[in-house]
């Protein structure tokens, strides 16, 4: 059990695969200007992030590497991702159209997110056992959501403070993640 909430707190707190590995940036910086629309983002990718994590670890320890075609890793975890994320966009645009109007363009872009497909490849090349793929799945999948969701608050106060032009939108949006990404080093001595 303790093994367990080091590695939550690691991939969460030390090792943010937003603000530590800077993976995912996209969506971040995009979806970040209101708090639902960060809430259902986070919820999407945590979705996405776990089963992606599931099923790129099957598929490579009873396809790929039975058959020594590992070379062709990439393609087959960017089927699977694009799979997940098509089905969520359908699931999201049936149940919560509001959700899905307010994601826009960033819903089918994490289909090309890195930070999903950083921690399937981070899984396989650190040789982790299928329990342990899935627990790290969720907790960079909770990070990303916590950092979205820290980085909407932010945004949604600076809306209302005295922006000078030149820092208005975008440069005020990277600063503060700049700010907010130096806030979670501070977490590197604890695991």
């Amino acid at each position: 059990m303790g093994d367990f909430i080091v590695i939550i707190v690691s991939c969460v707190l030390v090792n943010n695969i937003l603000l530590a590995q800077y993976l995912g940036q996209c969506p971040f910086l995009g979806t970040s200007k209101k708090m639902e629309t960060a809430l259902g983002m986070g919820m999407a990718v945590i979705f996405v992030l776990v089963m992606a994590g599931l099923i790129t670890w099957l598929v490579n320890a009873y396809v790929l590497v039975p058959f020594n075609i590992e070379y062709l890793r990439t393609i087959a975890f960017i089927l699977v991702i694009a799979s997940l994320v098509q089905f969520v966009e359908m699931f999201l645009k049936k149940s919560i159209p509001a959700l899905y109007a307010g994601l826009g363009i960033f819903l089918p872009l994490i289909t090309t997110n890195c930070a999903v497909m950083g921690v399937c490849l981070l899984n396989v090349n650190n040789d982790l056992g299928f329990l342990s793929s899935l627990l790290h799945s969720f907790a960079y999948a909770l990070g990303f959501a916590l950092a979205l969701i820290l980085f909407a608050g932010v945004r949604e106060r600076i809306l209302l403070a005295r922006v000078p032009r030149p820092l208005q939108d975008t440069s005020i949006g990277l600063v503060t993640a700049g700010l907010i990404s130096l806030t979670f080093f501070a977490f590197k001595g604890m695991v």
